[in-house]
C-alpha cells in the first residue's frame, strides 16, 4: 500500500503473419504499457502503421468535430452498441452533411444578428440627437461632424478660427452635431485639425441610412428579432438532431479510437521483414493472464517472456537484474517501469491530492494512505462541531454519487471522511452548530474536551496549542523517516545526512523544549494547560536527563550530520548553508500551531453568532446560551448580550438572517482555512521531507468499452 504495484517487464515475440492477431488480444487485455521501441537494434526497425489507420484516423476527426458542432457529451450515450464499417461509411456522412448543413446556417445568422446589433449600437447616438440621418451628409459647401464630448469647448475652437465663415452646434445628452460652412480657402480636412485638442470622439455617420434614426433603429430592432426567430429554429434542429445522433457519435468515437490504437500499435514495435518484438510492463500478478490470452490468440506462434521484475534492492531502488527466466532477452528496452498506484478502497479516493503533486516514482513511498490518516484527522480537529460535520459528509457525498470524473469523486470522499471527523470531534467537544447542548445530552455538561474560549475551559486553547505542536513533531517525524528509505539507492551516509540528521536535530531541539530543564520557565505555557486537561498527570515535563541528552542529539548528531552532508556536498559553504538552515528544526514544528488558530477563530466565529441570536451571560466563567428564556429570566451571573431573539419581531428577523448567514459563512470558511491549512502541512511540511514525484503514468495499451460491443 505504501509501495507501488509492483511491475513485470515482458515480450512478446512472434512472425509478423499473427501480429495483428496479438495486437487485437493484448488490446482486449487491457494491462500492458507499450514500450517504444528507439531504433537503437541492429536489423530491427519500427514497424508501419496497419493498413486503414490514416482512414480511420480522419473519421475520428471527423466524429470529434460532430461531437463539438452538436455539443455531445457522454450523458446522451445510449445502450451499448455494434458499430459496423457501413454505419461508419453511410450513417456517418449522412450524420457530417446535416450537422454541417446546420452549423453553416447557425454561423450565418450569428453573423447577421452580430452585424444587426453593431448597427443598432452604432445609431443609437444618432437617436439620442433626432436629426434626421439624411440631413448629415452630402453637402458640397457645408462639413458635418456627429461625435460624443463636450459641446462647449467644440464652440471654443470653432469661435475665432479665420478659416470658418458659420458655424451651429446642436447637443443632446453628450451627442454633438458641428455644422460648419467654411471659407473658400480652407483645406479639405480642416475641421479635424480644429477638433484635434477638444474633447471629442467623432462618429461615423451611416450612409446608407436616412430618415429618423428612432425609426431606423426600430426597423433593426425588428429584424433582430427575426434573426433571432430563425437562429432559435436552427439550434433546436441541431438539439434533435444531437438527440438523434448522439448514441452513435459517442458509439463511433470509441470504436474508431479503438482502430487508430489497434492500427498505430506497431510504430512501438521492433520489427524485421518477417518478424516483431513488443515489450512493455504488466503488473507482476498479471504475466499469467497476458501468456494465457496470446496463447489462446495464436497458439505457439508467438512467446511470452517475462525479462525482468522491477523489485526493490536492499536500498530501496527499483532493480532489473532478477534472472526470471533463463536466457532473457539481449535486446531488452531500458527503461524505468511506470506507476500503478496501489491503494485500496478508502485510501484511494485520496489519490487526486497526491496527484497534485506528482504521480510518486516506482521507487518512492506512495503517501496516499498517510494522507487518508491524518488530514481529516487535522480537519475534523480545527471544526470540530457535529452539525457542520452532517454538512460536510452530505455534501461530499452529493459531490461522490452525481460526478463520475476520478477527482471530483475523489473530492467527495474526502469530504465524507473529513466531515466524518467533524462529527467525530464535535461529538467530543459537545457541539453542534457552536452549541453546547451536545455535551449536556451525551455527557451530563462534561464534555470529555473543550474548545477553550469559556474563562473556565482557557486551559484548553493552551493545550491545543501544545498539541499541535506534537502532532507536527509526529507528521515530520514520518516523513523524515520516509525520506531515509526513499533516499537508501544514494547510499546510507546520504540518506542519514539528508534525512536522519534532520530528524535528530528536531529531536533534539523538541526534546529539550519538553524537557524538565529550565522548567519554571516553561510550566505555564506548555506543562499547566495539559495538567489541567488532565492530559498529563503532573505539571513537569520529560526528566531532565533527557533534555540534557537532547542538547547532545541535536548538536553531536543531528547538527554534525547536516554539516557534514552540507560539506560534502559544497565544501565550506556548505557549512554556512547549514547553519542557516537549522531553525527549520523549529520552526517548521511551529507551522503546526495554525491547527489550533484555525480551530479557536472557526469556534469563536460560531459562539458570536450564537451569542447575537441567543444572547448568553457568563457564570463562574462558563458562558450559557439563553435558549429557553430571555435575560429576565437570569439569576446568577453577567450578561453578555440580551440576544437578538429577544428583542422583539424586528429584532428576531434579525437575528434568524445573522444566525443563517452566520453559521453559513463559517462553513464556508471552514473549507477555505481549515481545508487549506490542511492542505498545506501535507505538501509543504511533510511531502518536503520525502517526495519528488514525477513518475510515469501507467497507461496500458487497450481502450475501456462504454459504448460499444462486439457480441
Amino acid at each position: 500500500m505504501l509501495r507501488p504495484e509492483r511491475m513485470s517487464k515482458v515480450s512478446v515475440t512472434g512472425s509478423k503473419a499473427v501480429m495483428d492477431d496479438v495486437i487485437e488480444a493484448v488490446h482486449e487485455l487491457n494491462l500492458v504499457h507499450l514500450s517504444d521501441y528507439d531504433g537503437s537494434w541492429e536489423g530491427f526497425d519500427n514497424g508501419d502503421p496497419v493498413e486503414g489507420a490514416e482512414e480511420a484516423s480522419e473519421k475520428l476527426v471527423t466524429v470529434r468535430s460532430l461531437e463539438n458542432i452538436l455539443e455531445v457529451d457522454a450523458a446522451d450515450a445510449g445502450p451499448s452498441r455494434i458499430v459496423t464499417e457501413d454505419a461508419l461509411e453511410e450513417e456517418l456522412e449522412e450524420v457530417r452533411q446535416e450537422a454541417n448543413r446546420l452549423d453553416d446556417r447557425r454561423d450565418e445568422l450569428e453573423d447577421e444578428l452580430r452585424d444587426v446589433e453593431e448597427r443598432i449600437d452604432s445609431m443609437a447616438p444618432f437617436a439620442t440627437l433626432g436629426t434626421p440621418l439624411h440631413l448629415l451628409s452630402g453637402y458640397d459647401s457645408l462639413e458635418v461632424r456627429v461625435g460624443e464630448g463636450d459641446a462647449d469647448g467644440v464652440r471654443e475652437a470653432l469661435r475665432g478660427a479665420a478659416v470658418v465663415r458659420e458655424f451651429e452646434v446642436e447637443e443632446a445628452d453628450g451627442v454633438v452635431a458641428v455644422y460648419v460652412y467654411p471659407e473658400s480657402n480652407a483645406r479639405e480636412d480642416f475641421l479635424d485639425d480644429l477638433l484635434v485638442g477638444v474633447d471629442f470622439t467623432t462618429l461615423d455617420i451611416p450612409e446608407d441610412a436616412e430618415g429618423n434614426p428612432s425609426e431606423y433603429i426600430e426597423e433593426l430592432r425588428h429584424r433582430k428579432q427575426r434573426l433571432e426567430s430563425k437562429l432559435n429554429t436552427v439550434e433546436d434542429e441541431l438539439d434533435d438532431l444531437r438527440l438523434e445522433v448522439a448514441s452513435f457519435l459517442l458509439a463511433a468515437e470509441e470504436r474508431l479510437s479503438i482502430d487508430v490504437q489497434r492500427s498505430e500499435a506497431p510504430l512501438q514495435f521492433a520489427t524485421t521483414e518477417n518478424a516483431f518484438i513488443a515489450e512493455g510492463w504488466i503488473p507482476t500478478d498479471r504475466v499469467d493472464s497476458l501468456r494465457a490470452t496470446v496463447g489462446d490468440a495464436v497458439g505457439d506462434r508467438a512467446d511470452v517472456e517475462e525479462l525482468e521484475r522491477a523489485d526493490y534492492n536492499q536500498h530501496g531502488e527499483p532493480e532489473h537484474t532478477e534472472a526470471v527466466t533463463d536466457g532473457g532477452s539481449t535486446v531488452s528496452m531500458d527503461e524505468q517501469p511506470p506507476t500503478v498506484m496501489e491503494n485500496d478502497s478508502l485510501s484511494k479516493p485520496f489519490e487526486p491530492l497526491t496527484k497534485m503533486v506528482g504521480i510518486p516514482k516506482y521507487s518512492e513511498i506512495d503517501p496516499t494512505m498517510i494522507i487518508m490518516l491524518t488530514f481529516p484527522f487535522f480537519y475534523g480537529f480545527m471544526i470540530g462541531d457535529l452539525g457542520y460535520g452532517i454538512l460536510y459528509a452530505a455534501a461530499g457525498y452529493g459531490i461522490y454519487s452525481k460526478f463520475d470524473a476520478e477527482i471530483i469523486k475523489g473530492i467527495g470522499a474526502i469530504a465524507m471522511f473529513a466531515g466524518g471527523f467533524t462529527m467525530l470531534f464535535g461529538v467530543l467537544y459537545g457541539e453542534i452548530f457552536g452549541m453546547h447542548v451536545l455535551g449536556e445530552v451525551l455527557f451530563g455538561g462534561k464534555p470529555p474536551l473543550h474548545k477553550g474560549l469559556q474563562p473556565a475551559f482557557g486551559y484548553y486553547a493552551r493545550s491545543f496549542l501544545v498539541l499541535s505542536l506534537v502532532a507536527g513533531i509526529v507528521h515530520m517525524t514520518i516523513g523524515f523517516w520516509f525520506g531515509f528509505w526513499n533516499d537508501r539507492s544514494h547510499g546510507l551516509v546520504d540518506a542519514f545526512t539528508h534525512n536522519l540528521a534532520w530528524w535528530f536535530l528536531m529531536i533534539g531541539v523538541w526534546g529539550w523544549i519538553f524537557s524538565d530543564v529550565a522548567l519554571d520557565q516553561k510550566r505555564d505555557i506548555l506543562f499547566a494547560p495539559l495538567a489541567e486537561a488532565h492530559i498529563i498527570s503532573s505539571a513537569n515535563g520529560l526528566p531532565e536527563v533527557v533534555g540534557w541528552g537532547s542538547l547532545f542529539v541535536f548538536g553531536f548528531i543531528g547538527l554534525a550530520g547536516i554539516l557534514y552532508g552540507e560539506y560534502q556536498e559544497y565544501g565550506f559553504i556548505g557549512l554556512i548553508i547549514g547553519g542557516l538552515e537549522t531553525p527549520n528544526a523549529l520552526v517548521n514544528v511551529l507551522s503546526y500551531i495554525r491547527m489550533a488558530g484555525v480551530l479557536l477563530a472557526k469556534a469563536g466565529m460560531a459562539l458570536v453568532v450564537n451569542l447575537l441570536f441567543w444572547g448568553a451571560y457568563e457564570y463562574e466563567g462558563e458562558i450559557h446560551y439563553m435558549t429557553s428564556y430571555g435575560p429576565e429570566g437570569v439569576e446568577h451571573g453577567e450578561i453578555l448580550f440580551g440576544g437578538l431573539v429577544h428583542g422583539g419581531v424586528a429584532f428576531a428577523v434579525l437575528g434568524v438572517l445573522i444566525f443563517v448567514v452566520g453559521h453559513l459563512l463559517v462553513l464556508i470558511l471552514g473549507v477555505t482555512s481549515a481545508g487549506l491549512q490542511g492542505v498545506r502541512l501535507e505538501f509543504v511540511e511533510f511531502f518536503n521531507k520525502f517526495y519528488e514525484g514525477g513518475g510515469r503514468v501507467f497507461e496500458p495499451f487497450g481502450y475501456e468499452r462504454k459504448h460499444t460491443t462486439e457480441d
